[in-house]
């Protein structure tokens, strides 16, 4: 049976047309009337496969997710020339900090940048600040220094953004800002991400910063061999947390830890 989330409906297929989001971030929805899957943020590439009563059914390329936007936040296919690399950002009316802002984004948004005035950039949604972005291509060196950008953010199921994450999708945007392709579920995270650590079982082992740690349902990032980093229903943020408490606290509620994963260095940019 193939993953609806990842295999478009042939039966939907009208079109493949080369797209892109223009808000902010926008709900992936599993159906047309909801709910959310997964989000994605302004700037994201997309192929859109059918449109129908102002929703339409698309594919997203940075991870080949699939399901259904509002036709309202999609627009023609332009090749973004920066990423906003601070946690988040606004844009303003003009190149001046105490003008109105009139949009805010999220870490990982993609924009296209058409001059500059001062420290701002020139884009079509306002004046972004110069040191909140960098030029494409762009990766971070670390996905545990990335994922600490998130420190504090709320949990919010099926999120993507600085506004709401959850687990997987924070570990996919500190892997994707490294310049490391990540599926966006955990459960593709773990089945097809990366490679079990040798000797892993219910208590890790050799446990390496940015080593992956999965539960059922549930995936944190490692910091350092005693801290994890994760997007949390317990505390319903992103947070730090000894890997030993967290061991002992979930296993209370969904079970022992389930997987002890790691990137095998070739997949490095």
């Amino acid at each position: 049976m193939t993953d609806r989330r990842l295999h478009p409906d042939p039966e939907r297929i009208t079109e493949k047309t080369a797209a892109q989001i223009t808000l902010p971030v926008v709900d992936l929805n599993r159906s047309p009337d909801g709910p959310r899957d997964r989000q994605a943020l302004l700037g994201e590439a997309l192929t859109v496969l059918d449109r129908t009563d102002g929703t339409a059914y698309v594919q997203l390329t940075k991870d080949n997710y699939c399901g259904y936007i509002s036709e309202t936040a999609i627009g023609p296919a332009v090749p973004p020339t920066h990423v906003v690399t601070a946690p988040a950002t606004h844009a303003y009316t003009r190149a001046d900090l105490k003008s109105p802002d009139v949009s805010s984004l999220s870490f990982g948004s993609r924009v296209v940048v058409t001059g500059a005035e001062g420290r701002f950039a020139q884009t079509s949604l306002g004046h972004i600040p110069t040191q909140h972005l960098a030029p494409l291509p762009h990766a971070f060196p670390d996905p545990a220094a990335v994922a600490e950008l998130f420190l504090g953010t709320p949990y919010l199921w099926g999120g993507n953004s600085r506004w709401g994450i959850d687990c997987s999708g924070l570990v996919q945007a500190a892997f994707l800002a490294c310049g490391i392709p990540c599926p966006g579920d955990s459960d593709q995270q773990q089945t097809s991400f990366a490679d079990p650590v040798p000797g892993a079982g219910p208590v890790p082992r050799d446990i390496q910063r940015n080593d992956l740690l999965f539960w059922k349902g549930h995936v944190a990032l490692v910091r350092d061999p005693a801290t994890m980093i994760h997007a949390n229903a317990h505390q319903m943020a992103v947070t730090r947390e000894p890997i030993q408490d967290a061991l002992i606290r979930i296993a209370t509620t969904d079970g022992p830890l389930t997987g002890h994963k790691r990137l095998n260095p070739s997949k490095w940019p």
